[in-house]
């Protein structure tokens, strides 16, 4: 009998720590400190002035700046700043985003749309805290819809300044982080206006209050009060009534307004010109992708360390209960969660990548920013849901001790929560997703003359039909990979999942772009109904589509490890997240032919093997993370549950041993 693999902890945290490790090491040896922990009780109020003052204290430990040119204090170092910044979820999710809207959202903005005037008047304030700020993009009646924004700044020739008004309640900027207290300044979205013709959406450095807190005049607010979950972060609203700033306070990188109202450009289009001005802010996607993931970490690391100490029910030793964490059904419910979220990582290290390649210049080409906001929808997505699925089904598996407050593990799901709809509405950025892969599929007939085109459409029927009719049965080609193996082996082999889920996301493109190709010559009203009877479809392709990614991108941190130990339960846990794909989506297989009904009933019984070989190596798998107590912060992540047990062993051990030790009911029935 073969020993059994050990792997490299060091090794695997390194893997999922990636490019950054150490900036990420670095922020959580700071965040396991006292003052990052926050109290568990308190007031709306308290846990603000708590979040506020913590943030002053990541200035003082130069946290803060590390985006941010040197000439202001940075290291200009855009991948490091993000990764270190998502680990502020291990401390508190109020923290993390409180931080992000000062210095990813507002001072962001001032420095990717501003020019060199701007940096120099408040990029040092607003790194210092000096000018905290709001980014008053969203609104009560806009949300995800930016271009639709109902905020006016008319430009006014006369006194060469800029008037901003929400013009009705709708229009108010809404759910604003600061907005509500700590804010003295905003930048501003609004629709330029300027000799009679409208330029669309443009950023406005806009003062919103005195030294003391109070409003200037024309600008109101409300607080939006307690919410459920980041109550550290004071959410609020903001209007505006003709409220004139100058002009060279529009962040004027991407369009300008000379004295004379007259608007220029470098870029000619005004949809690019959009576009690019929203890319620049994408560092708020790929920043939630990456706490979305911190936070799944931390609620795994939590229950699967109880999951090894708490016994409930005695098996087959009848005086000794079973540990939790050897009962098949809670292997079940965690260890596909913690393969899931080891690909989200691993998905979020790439993401990571290009958005430092872009934002440092290396690459910051339109098809590298396109890829890159593409990805960051996608994977912000799949990741910020996949979170609240495993915070929810870490604290069932601690029972009542997870819906403790103090086992962070309810606080940390109702602080995600809000985190899969701001930043971009999850079902609206996976339709821009699914339009991207549309886009990229069309492009794929340019080169082809008429009769490849015809020859390439009348393939796509056949197979199309062969698939859905159940005529052909794939499933048994595809698990025919390995065809000596047994059919278990054979689903575990890398090609065969390759291919189920790659072919999978292909078709789902091919499909969907054959049932909207009639929109193109249809009036826009039947178009759109075209695509809203089509949308369940495009949020399905695109999610297969992020699902491939990350599997592919799990291969490839698989093929970079060395060690064989490791390398071994790696691709056992890389298997466990391919085969739960397959399963989750099973009835597509088996509908369009891609597996036979008897592979398909192998599936589960495949998973369940692979639970039992990775079992030996949940605790080392978690230990990866880097997480200590200082992060967790819960006690049933401690051994406080084995000095129970073992306490509960003991008196139990004495009384058997007594002679007074009664006799059980049951016995005496025999």
């Amino acid at each position: 009998m073969s020993e059994e693999p050990r792997i490299d902890i060091r090794a695997v945290g390194d893997l999922l720590d990636g490019t950054w490790k150490d900036v990420r090491r670095q922020t959580r040896e700071v965040l396991a400190g006292q003052e990052f922990h926050p109290p568990l009780d308190g007031t709306v109020a308290d846990k603000r002035a708590w979040t506020l003052g913590r943030l002053h204290a990541l200035v003082e430990h130069g946290t803060a700046a590390r985006a941010f040119p040197a000439e202001f204090g940075g290291h200009d170092d855009n991948g490091g700043n993000l990764a270190g910044f998502e680990e502020l979820v291990a401390a508190d999710p109020s923290l993390q985003i409180k931080g992000g809207v000062q210095w990813g959202l507002f001072g962001g903005a001032i420095l990717h749309l501003g020019t060199a005037e701007h940096h120099r008047r408040w990029l040092p304030g607003a790194i210092s805290l000096e000018i905290p700020g709001a980014f008053a993009m969203t609104e009560t009646g806009h949300g995800s819809d930016v271009a639709s924004l109902a905020t006016i700044a008319k430009y006014d020739p006369q006194t060469e300044e800029f008037e901003i008004t929400t013009p009705f309640r709708a229009a108010w900027k809404d759910y604003l982080g600061n907005a509500a207290q700590d804010a003295r300044a905003a930048v501003v979205f609004a629709q330029l206006e300027t000799l009679g013709v409208r330029h669309g959406v443009h950023a406005f450095f806009v003062p919103i209050r005195d030294d003391n807190g109070a409003f200037l005049p024309g600008i109101g607010g409300e607080d939006d009060g307690p919410k459920g979950g980041l109550n550290g972060v004071d959410n609020g609203r903001l209007h505006f009534d003709h409220v004139r700033v100058p002009r060279t306070n529009l962040l004027n990188r991407y369009g300008d307004v000379a004295p004379d109202g007259t608007y220029s450009s470098p870029i000619a289009s005004p949809g690019r010109r959009f576009f690019t001005m929203l890319g620049t802010l994408v560092q708020g996607r790929v920043s939630l992708d990456g706490a979305a993931v911190t936070a799944a970490k931390l609620g795994l690391d939590i229950a699967i360390r109880y999951g090894l100490q708490r016994r409930q029910f005695s098996g087959s030793d009848e005086h000794r209960e079973t540990v939790l964490l050897d009962y098949q059904r809670h292997q079940r419910r965690l260890f596909p969660l913690l393969a899931k979220t080891y690909a989200a990582q691993f998905a979020h290290e790439q993401l990571l990548t290009e958005f430092d390649r872009v934002f440092s210049g290396t690459d910051d080409s339109d098809e590298a920013r396109q890829l890159l906001e593409t990805e960051a929808a996608g994977f912000k997505a799949l990741s910020t849901w996949q979170a609240l699925d495993t915070l929810q089904e870490c604290r069932e598996a601690c029972g009542g001790q997870g819906f403790l407050a103090e086992n962070r593990i309810t606080g940390l799901r109702a602080d995600l929560d809000v985190y899969a709809t701001f930043e971009g509405d999850n079902t609206v950025l996976l339709q821009l997703v699914a339009k991207r892969l549309l886009a990229d599929y069309s492009k794929e007939f340019r080169n082809i003359d008429a009769g490849g085109v015809a020859r390439f459409i009348a393939t796509q029927a056949a197979e199309f039909t062969l698939h859905r009719s159940g005529l052909r049965n794939l499933g048994e080609s595809v698990a025919d990979a390995i065809p000596t193996a047994p059919i278990g082996l054979r689903l575990r082999a890398v090609e065969a999942q390759t291919e189920l889920i790659a072919s999978r996301a292909q078709t789902m493109v091919a499909e969907l772009a054959r049932n909207l190709r009639p929109a193109a010559k249809l009036p826009r009203a039947e178009a759109a109904a075209l695509f809203d009877r089509n949308q369940h479809e495009l949020i399905e392709t695109a999610r297969a589509h992020v699902e491939l990614r990350q599997w592919r991108l799990f291969c490839d941190a698989v093929e970079r490890v060395q060690d064989p130990g490791t390398r071994k339960v790696l691709a056992r846990l890389r298997d466990l997240f391919g085969l739960t794909l397959i399963e989750e989506h099973i009835g597509w297989h088996l509908m369009y032919g891609r597996l036979s009904m008897k592979r398909a009933r192998e599936v589960g019984p495949t998973i369940e093997r692979l639970l039992v070989k990775l079992r030996p190596h949940a605790l080392d798998l978690v230990e990866a993370f880097g997480y200590g107590p200082g992060h967790r912060r819960a006690p049933i992540a401690t051994d406080a549950e084995s000095v129970r047990q073992r306490e509960a062993w003991e008196w139990q051990r004495r009384r058997r041993a007594s002679r007074d030790q009664p006799r059980e009911e049951k016995h005496l029935r025999r």
